[in-house]
């Protein structure tokens, strides 16, 4: 077998076979992130409390992404910020969602951080 062109480093083999089994979107901070939803659902989960350290639960909005940064894919953006969540909010009622995409950039990291939600219509 003869391979022509640059021969596939085990890290760069690694990093696609992650990206490739990776089903949900992760947000890295100053980076914009351009997400299609389809669908949405809430999901229960048990979390720290930042401030005692006592598990508690709270509900996460989660939606199907079917598009990321232009290209088609099937993945999960699930949203545990109170904050982060009321920015999508006006959209849940009907799916209005679907009539858009949403572009977040993650601004800061740990519990100081906020978000930039950009909303831009799609056309029809």
């Amino acid at each position: 077998m003869q391979i022509i062109g640059r021969t596939p480093t085990s890290a760069r083999i690694i990093r696609g076979i992650a990206a490739l089994l990776m089903n949900y979107v992760s947000l890295a901070p100053g980076i914009p992130t351009r997400m299609h939803f389809t669908d949405d659902y809430y999901v229960d989960r048990e979390i720290a409390d930042r401030e005692t350290g006592k598990p508690k639960r709270i509900r996460s909005l989660v939606f199907w992404v079917d598009e990321l940064g232009g290209e088609d894919v099937a993945r999960t953006f699930s949203i545990l910020s109170q904050k982060l969540s009321a920015h999508f909010e006006p959209f849940l009622k009907d799916k209005r969602y679907t009539g858009y995409d949403f572009i977040v950039t993650q601004m800061g990291d740990g519990f100081l951080k906020d978000w930039n939600v950009q909303v831009i219509r799609r056309p029809e």
